[in-house]
């Protein structure tokens, strides 16, 4: 809900075509990270492109409450004058991390070896996450945590005294576990190795690297194994974030199942780690080309040119391809939904457990607009019904979650008949220009519900 306590309704209703360029905004991870390593870095690091939606600004804060200095300057310029590795000071009051699972995880690592006490909380979708995938791992190092059943927030967090290094084998697919697990080696004497089975996004490898941490990669038998050496002095970067592709991927696929769209999606980034949607798509048939491709601080970057695709196919998504696009899978099952035939996604448990249960919510959403859903702990399939074949007429449950609700908005673009997000005040956590950047490509969007009834929530 909105920071009113009130749901924030919006429905969307069949549109013309979308035409324009859509500027959205930087990349989350990388603002995070930016933000953090910034605060632990000795002297001035400067961030432009910066994400300013509530999951960011929430970590800013956190960073300023640890001791940094963080400040937005009249440009849009983002300046943190860090404290150094190990030189976090204890917060004043609890650390509120909002939205983001992100956020509180990896500054519950970034904290974990400094010997201070911190509690965080967040709102009630964050509440309800578990947390013990991250405090486990960090226990290793001499953390303590004390949360409530379930490990769940509000939780208070010991940083370790005398922490030690630590050899950590991620036993799912999770950036930000490995993520959480990097930043408090940091603080550790000696070298702490991080395996992952599957690769996951890279951004904090990249990063460390930048900010001057010693940092290899080795492919071992256990998997690929992250190697960073501990108690560095990280010197300060000039950072320029990448446009985010999760975030670009609504205005793509909102062209790709739009009649007669041509939207261009200018400097998103595509490392390998995060673009699994992309090659999906385009094994789908969608008409999506890179143009201009390019590197950006270390980053591959490219404009996305994204048509009207009448012609998509249902695929199999390659299992191994989850852990490169498991936020995009919301609103690649609604794009399937447009599609001919089978959508199947398979090795997608990771759903289960993010902001909301978004298999379960996407299911019971496309169900209700006539689509038929089937699924399993692991996977899921979505049935296509072909362009313009999707009914609608329905208000959909956001579920406190961001994805979800941009993507049920999407749906509503094409749809026979209008569909309404209970709430929408969620997507303000990651695209907070999302509407109006929607409505300048042509989308019809408004708030006023009860203008056209649908059924009961979904």
């Amino acid at each position: 809900m909105s920071a009113s306590g009130s749901p924030r309704p919006m429905t969307a209703r069949r549109s013309g075509p979308l035409k324009g360029t859509a500027e959205v905004p930087g990349d989350k991870s990388v603002s995070h990270r930016a933000l953090i390593l910034g605060a632990l870095a000795v002297g001035e690091t400067r961030v432009t492109g910066l994400l300013e939606g509530e999951d960011v600004l929430d970590t800013a804060r956190a960073m300023r409450a640890f001791g940094a200095e963080v400040t937005r300057e009249a440009d849009g310029t983002w300046s943190v004058h860090g404290v150094g590795t190990g030189g976090f000071g204890e917060p004043q009051s609890v650390i509120d991390c909002g939205n983001s699972g992100t956020g509180v995880r990896l500054i519950m690592g970034s904290m974990a070896t400094t010997p201070i006490t911190a509690t965080f909380t967040g709102d009630a979708s964050l509440r309800g996450r578990p947390m013990g995938r991250v405090t486990d791992p960090l226990a290793l190092f001499g953390t303590q945590a004390v949360g409530r059943a379930g490990g769940r927030l509000p939780m208070t967090l010991v940083g370790a005294r005398d922490p030690v290094p630590v050899r950590y084998v991620v036993p799912v697919p999770s950036a930000q576990v490995k993520s959480a697990v990097l930043l408090a080696g940091l603080g550790a004497p000696g070298e702490t190795v991080v395996i992952e089975r599957e690769a996951t996004r890279d951004h904090t490898e990249r990063m460390l690297a930048g900010f001057g941490a010693e940092v290899r990669i080795e492919e071992t038998e256990e998997g690929r194994a992250i190697i960073l050496r501990g108690q560095p002095e990280l010197r300060p970067q000039v950072i320029s974030v990448p446009r985010d592709p999760s975030s670009a991927a609504f205005p793509v696929c909102a062209a790709l199942i739009t009649e007669g769209s041509d939207v261009l999606v200018p400097g998103i980034g595509l490392n390998p780690t995060r673009a699994g949607l992309y090659e999906t798509l385009r094994e789908m048939g969608a008409d999506l080309v890179y143009e201009n491709p390019r590197d950006e601080g270390g980053e591959p970057v490219a404009d996305l040119r994204a048509r009207f695709s009448p012609d998509m196919k249902g695929i199999e998504v390659p299992p191994e391809r989850a852990a490169s696009m498991i936020d995009e899978y919301p609103v690649l099952s609604v794009v399937a939904a447009f599609a001919e035939g089978v959508t199947v996604m398979r090795g997608v448990k990771e759903l289960r457990v993010k902001e909301s249960d978004r298999i379960d919510a996407m299911a019971t959403g496309l169900r209700a607009a006539g689509v038929t859903v089937d699924e399993g702990e692991d996977w899921w399939t979505v049935e296509g019904r072909g362009p313009g074949g999707v009914k609608g007429g329905v208000t959909v449950a956001s579920r406190l979650d961001h994805r979800i609700a941009m993507s049920f908005v999407l749906m509503g673009f094409a749809a026979q008949e209008p569909v309404t997000v209970d709430d929408a005040s969620p997507i303000a956590t990651s695209f907070p220009i999302f509407e109006a950047l929607m409505t300048g490509l042509g989308a019809r969007l408004d708030h006023d519900a009860a203008r056209e009834p649908a059924g009961p929530v979904a």
